[in-house]
């Protein structure tokens, strides 16, 4: 999934040679219903987003994985419109929240109000008390009001005044950016971007891609009316759940485990990268491969699923050099240089 494309998904990958089996937990054909509804929802969502399929598969793969995701794009390209589509398929409750310069961290996760009637003071939930969390231009905002979602996206609750309030399952926080050489934006803070599981550039869509666009708004489609543009809902909360359990016992030999960490100690060593990928890094990598393999419908992980996600899972967790930076070195060219470099497991 390099940028933002996906390769269209093959009818099976075999599995890793002496992966652990999964435990039996739900039948096979369970698992293929429930892949098939998601490959639904792909479809669904296409009824309103064109040319991005890319994008959706990313999101599908943070929602398996249990991860966030920051899309980052120019002004126009159907960020907003991709969540958004992608909530009403999945029957989930989604709220928007757009970052401006004078947006306050109690906006989003809400804060005590005084009520006059008990004569006390009461605490009115914020629009991040939701499943999926459109945080729209997130680098529109400063860094502190950006830091409110800290917690959120790491614990899946919101303290205040001492008070732990869980958020509901599944909760993410899709958050769209412009490119930071726009004017009146911020750089997020690095430890923010370490809590996003996918950085999924939108890039501005192919030519007969954009003639399909054109064509739907001639004849009456509004992103405004999802409805009118035959979205349905395929699935629900209590599917998903299920789906996200059959991912995670995707196997994964110790092999393969092994290529994952060598990949983000390569970046470490890069010369052109001043911090390299985390442990934590790591572990989401793990993640969203088993994610993106169960999609494919393969028992085990294989290099090529890691291989797949290295680039939208490790994009943002680089740190390079100045004066790479300088020479236009970016964190997508670290990455292929690394791949290349690393010893792929037979």
């Amino acid at each position: 999934m390099s940028e933002q494309h996906t390769p269209t998904p093959p009818p099976s990958t075999p599995p890793v040679p002496g992966a652990p089996p999964a435990p039996p937990a739900r039948p096979a054909d369970d698992d293929a219903a429930l892949r098939e509804d998601l490959h639904r929802v792909r479809a669904e969502v296409g009824k309103a987003v064109v040319g991005q399929d890319g994008a959706v598969t990313g999101l599908l793969v943070a929602l398996l994985a249990g991860g966030h995701v920051l899309l980052e794009g120019v002004p126009g390209v159907a960020k907003t419109l991709l969540v958004r589509s992608l909530s009403h398929a999945l029957r989930l409750e989604t709220t928007r929240v757009q970052f401006t310069p004078d947006l306050m961290p109690g906006d989003v996760t809400g804060s005590l109000v005084y009520d006059a009637g008990t004569s006390g003071f009461a605490f009115r939930e914020g629009p991040v008390f939701t499943n999926l969390l459109l945080a729209d231009e997130i680098n529109r905002t400063p860094p502190k009001t950006q830091s409110a979602l800290l917690e959120a996206m790491e614990e899946r609750q919101v303290s205040v005044d001492g008070v732990s309030r869980p958020l509901p399952d599944p909760f993410l926080v899709a958050a769209t950016q412009n490119p930071v050489e726009y004017e009146g934006t911020y750089t997020l803070p690095e430890a923010q971007l370490d809590r996003f599981l996918l950085k999924l550039v939108l890039d501005l869509p192919e030519r007969d891609a954009e003639i399909e666009v054109l064509r739907r708004h001639a004849a009456g489609f509004s992103p405004r009316r999802l409805e009118d543009a035959g979205l349905r809902p395929v699935l629900d909360a209590e599917r998903l759940a299920r789906a996200r359990a059959a991912a995670a016992r995707v196997g994964a030999s110790d092999d393969v485990i092994a290529y994952a960490v060598d990949l983000a100690r390569a970046t470490r060593a890069a010369p052109s990268v001043r911090v390299g990928v985390s442990p934590r890094g790591t572990t989401a990598l793990l993640a969203a491969s088993k994610a993106w393999a169960w999609l494919l419908g393969a028992q085990g992980l294989t290099p090529d699923h890691i291989q797949t996600m290295a680039l939208p899972v490790l994009r943002h967790r680089l740190q390079l050099r100045p004066e790479a930076e300088l020479e236009g070195v970016t964190a997508d060219a670290v990455l292929r240089s690394v791949l290349q470099q690393v010893q792929v497991p037979i």
